[in-house]
């Protein structure tokens, strides 16, 4: 007679706690933080797994037991928590103005960043500035990219740095453009 030594698979779940500075609220997908530096919206429709609040935590819990299930819950337990730190301390990013001979102007135009005179260039390139609660702002030779979203900071900063990317000549040689060289938690 044969026994079986098969188990039932462990049921897959994740928290993250709340502060009580932090408010959270769950409207359809959506999921909601508002903190002291702002509001943080995300959906979650795309995420196979259902996202709860329940009092001063939210649970994640996927559909399956797989290894898949488990990085899927992992991930969204990443972006929830960014969202708490976002809306309680904020993300800096800052990118470095370097070049050798034309002297590259930084300007900020409402949801855009310029870039003008890069290699002599006439026209500006531009870069979109992603979300509503980010800023920009140029600090003599930085620009910084602040807000409440990580996602949201970190996509302006790589647009800004995507702007300047040199086509057709040596990267070693050609080093003029913006370079993303700190990453922070507050702002």
């Amino acid at each position: 007679m044969a026994t079986s030594t098969e188990q039932a698979p462990a049921e897959i779940m994740a928290e993250v706690a709340i502060p009580a500075s932090v408010k959270v609220t769950k409207e359809g997908s959506f999921l909601a933080v508002k903190g002291k530096l702002g509001t943080v919206k995300k959906d979650f429709l795309k995420l196979p797994a259902t996202v709860t609040v329940e009092g001063n935590k939210v649970v994640i819990k996927p559909y399956g037991t797989r290894k898949r299930d488990l990085a899927v819950t992992n991930t969204a337990r990443s972006i929830v928590t960014s969202m708490v730190k976002g809306v309680e301390k904020g993300y800096t990013y800052k990118v470095k103005i370097i070049f050798a001979h034309f002297p590259i102007a930084v300007k900020v135009k409402g949801k855009e960043v310029h870039v003008e005179n890069f290699f002599g260039e006439r026209s500006a390139r531009i870069a979109r500035i992603q979300g509503d609660a980010t800023k920009v702002e140029v600090q003599g030779e930085d620009v910084v990219v602040k807000g409440p979203s990580l996602e949201d900071v970190s996509q302006t900063a790589a647009n800004i740095e995507q702007s300047t990317k040199i086509k057709d000549k040596d990267q070693r040689v050609f080093l003029d453009g913006l370079y993303v060289y700190s990453r922070e938690e507050g702002m």
